[in-house]
């Protein structure tokens, strides 16, 4: 099933580790066949990383926009999730990096990513 990214005028989306930046006026890129696909507004930049969940989500982004998971950024990511898990006061945000680690292990790594995410959000200006 094809996927519909309606883009803002200027935002920019990564599709198999290509930067693509859209024009000066709206538009729609149909991708039809199996890609990995970020948009920017969902990607963190190192110099942003204030928090062990920032730490988590961007060890895992590199792994899902590489393809690599048999690499550092997979021992990188799952220390930082049982560091989490381990100073956590927040039982929710402790449940919720011990789900994001299961999906790393059981290799769903957009799955990780979208569940980290979540937990960013969630997270807001706690230091988790």
């Amino acid at each position: 099933m094809p996927l519909k990214l309606s883009l803002r005028p200027s935002e920019a989306v990564i599709v198999n580790g290509a930067v693509m930046r859209n024009g000066d006026r709206r538009g729609v890129i149909v991708v039809e066949n199996q890609a990995k696909i970020l948009r920017e507004k969902d990607v963190v930049f190192p110099e942003d990383i204030n928090t062990l969940v920032q730490h988590a989500y961007f060890a895992i982004m590199q792994m899902y926009l590489t393809g690599e998971t048999d690499c550092g950024l997979y021992d990188d990511a799952m220390n930082v999730l049982a560091d989490l898990v381990a100073t956590s006061q927040d039982d929710i945000l402790t449940q919720r990096a011990l789900d994001v680690s299961i999906l790393l292990a059981e290799d769903r790594i957009y799955n990780a990513l979208s569940k980290c995410r979540q937990m960013m959000k969630a997270a807001g200006g706690q230091n988790g």
